[in-house]
Parts: C-alpha cells; sequence; structure tokens
C-alpha cells in the first residue's frame, strides 16, 4: 500500500513537472516567437527609417560683388541690429550663371570679433538656393548650410564653401544633396 501511494504521489509529481516543464516551454517559445518578431519589426523599422543615398552636385563658382551697403544703427559703430546688405553675379568660366544677394546682422560683440547671423538666396537657372549661418565679420571663408531652394533645389540641403569673402578673387563651391 505504501509503494502505491508513493507511486502516486510519484505520478503526481512527475505530473507536476511534465505540467511545470510544459508551462516553462511554452513561456519559452511565446518568449522566442516574440523576440524574433521584435527584431524582424526593428529591421523593417530601421530598413524604412534608413536615409537614402542622395546624389552630391557640385557647383564651383566666381562670386562679382556689386552692391554693399551697412546699416549703423544707433549707437555709432559696431552695435547689436547693425546690418550689411550685399548683392552679386555667379559667374562661371567668365560668364553669368545666376545672381543673388543676402544681409549679415550683428547678434553678438566680444571686443573686435563682431558675429553676424547671414542669409543668403542665390538664383541660378534651374532655381534658388537659400543659405544661412553665423560669420565673424572679416575672417575670408565662411561655410553656409544649404536651407532649401526652388525649382530644381526644391528639396536641396548642402553645404557652401566661400573664400576670399568681399574681395575680386571671391568664389563658393556648393555641395548640393539632392
Amino acid at each position: 500500500m505504501v509503494i502505491g501511494r508513493l507511486g502516486l504521489v510519484g505520478t503526481r509529481d512527475g505530473e507536476r513537472r511534465n505540467n511545470s516543464t510544459r508551462a516553462s516551454l511554452a513561456k519559452l517559445s511565446t518568449i522566442s516567437l516574440a523576440t524574433a518578431l521584435a527584431g524582424v519589426f526593428s529591421v523593417a523599422g530601421a530598413a524604412a527609417d534608413a536615409p537614402e543615398r542622395r546624389q552630391v552636385e557640385v557647383l564651383e563658382l566666381k562670386v562679382q560683388n556689386d552692391q554693399y551697403a551697412y546699416a549703423d544703427l544707433d549707437p555709432k559703430g559696431p552695435s547689436l541690429g547693425d546690418s550689411y546688405v550685399y548683392s552679386g553675379t555667379a559667374l562661371k568660366d567668365g560668364r553669368s550663371v545666376g545672381h543673388g544677394g543676402g544681409s549679415c546682422q550683428v547678434i553678438h560683440i566680444n571686443g573686435e570679433e563682431i558675429t553676424t547671423q547671414c542669409l543668403i538666396t542665390m538664383e541660378l537657372n534651374r532655381g534658388s538656393l537659400t543659405m544661412q549661418s553665423l560669420w565673424v565679420s572679416g575672417t575670408s571663408q565662411l561655410d553656409m548650410a544649404i536651407t532649401g531652394g526652388t525649382g530644381d533645389f526644391s528639396s536641396a540641403r548642402g553645404i557652401v564653401h566661400y573664400w576670399d569673402i568681399a574681395t575680386p578673387k571671391e568664389r563658393v563651391r556648393a555641395e548640393i544633396l539632392h
């Protein structure tokens, strides 16, 4: 009789272990499936969020400045709000390929160092490019962010490098992402 009870107890323990093992396997399967699905959705989401490869167009131009004005607000001399306004022609191989202009407004003065916020629009045959950056007045180089445009440049982003600013040798290199 004792053997029978032990056998029954043993069988019940075995059933409990089997049920416990089945429950553990079911949980493991559920977790594995959920993890696999999460991985699939992550990969699909990453592919959907991955930036598409954009083409880079490079324009190298010379700039011929033709008009310039400085608006000196009170107090006299460099002060916040003063601005430079300018325009010019974009040249490629000596011929005009566009025109543009912009302005820089003084936003910070630290002794002799004058920082301006600059906006430029360059109008070309295929549309316009708009640019923006900070510039320390008097420096001969400037990198500007392309913030948009029109026509063929309506979705443009990129960077524009200026060298020899406000000199007869001024030139520009636009690296435009389409």
